[in-house]
């Protein structure tokens, strides 16, 4: 597959991805190396492995990183309540030593993991690794064993290697400095808003019952909005909200009506101070700039 024709494969998904992101994964694919997504929230880095699970036919399999993660969570756990009953039925029947030892630490009391269940799977799953700068510093030694060779060592079963080897997207918002040691296990590229026509096609792609007139001007006021100083910049899901709002309360021109365009922005301002800088004079300015 040519990666102008996994572009156009996404697009039917409803994902315009620019001629770079295309590249790269397109790459990341062929070269069977993680994929690492690195931007602002909001551009759309997690929506590319939904759209890659969808272009492949495949299963998606997520996990959110989190401060605190660890293997537990990550990668497996034993079932200890089934272990305990195990061990207590095994004492009843007299049963004791290295046979309980051994049944309790077997595959049936194993607990699966997204990243354990990733490499487990007949058929190639996408795996994103979701927000990996929320993570601590010391997860990160938990996936190099997996980004490197594909395997998981479990001290009471051994190393278990990959069944197939899953496409590894992970995504980063920048919040903390990734290292090197995992950088340079995976492919790199920087995600960013999209320029007007990209949205513009994301718009008619995801709302294709929306007015040409009233794409321009959302598309133009998103752009324009996201220029201003605010703690919350509103991304291309937000950008999707506005323009379904707008199509909702019958708006076919955004300078129509200033009192519905305020009320309207509770799509794409998601914090007090954003909504109280954004004043209704402030969006009929950025309106008027977009009609």
């Amino acid at each position: 597959m040519a990666w102008t024709d996994l572009q156009s494969d996404m697009a039917t998904q409803g994902y315009i991805a620019s001629d770079d992101l295309a590249v790269a994964l397109h790459l990341a694919l062929t070269l069977g190396r993680p994929m690492l997504l690195e931007g602002a929230a909001g551009v759309g880095k997690t929506e590319v492995a939904r759209v890659l699970a969808a272009v492949q036919d495949t299963r998606l399999l997520r996990l959110q990183c989190y401060e605190g993660l660890d293997a537990a969570q990550a990668i497996y756990e034993w079932n200890y309540q089934r272990q305990l009953l195990s061990i207590r039925a095994a004492a009843e029947n007299g049963e004791t030593g290295a046979s309980v030892e051994t049944r309790i630490f077997s595959e049936d009391f194993l607990l699966e993991r997204p990243l354990l269940a990733a490499i487990r799977q007949e058929k190639p799953p996408v795996l994103l690794i979701d927000e990996i700068d929320r993570a601590d510093e010391e997860f990160e030694a938990y996936l190099l064993e997996i980004l490197a060779d594909y395997q998981i060592t479990i001290p009471e079963l051994g190393t278990i290697k990959a069944v197939t080897q899953p496409v590894v997207v992970l995504t980063s918002n920048g919040t903390r400095d990734l290292s090197d040691a995992l950088r340079r296990r995976c492919l790199y590229t920087y995600v960013d808003y999209p320029d007007r026509p990209t949205e513009l096609a994301i718009l008619a792609a995801r709302c294709p019952e929306i007015e040409i007139k009233l794409a321009a001007q959302v598309i133009g006021f998103v752009q324009n909005i996201r220029k201003e100083e605010l703690e919350k910049t509103p991304g291309i899901a937000e950008t999707l909200d506005f323009a379904a709002a707008l199509m909702g309360l019958g708006v076919a021109d955004l300078t129509a009506d200033p009192a519905v365009l305020q009320a309207s922005l509770t799509t794409l301002l998601k914090t007090q101070s954003d909504q109280a800088n954004i004043t209704t004079e402030v969006a009929q300015r950025i309106a008027g700039r977009a009609a």
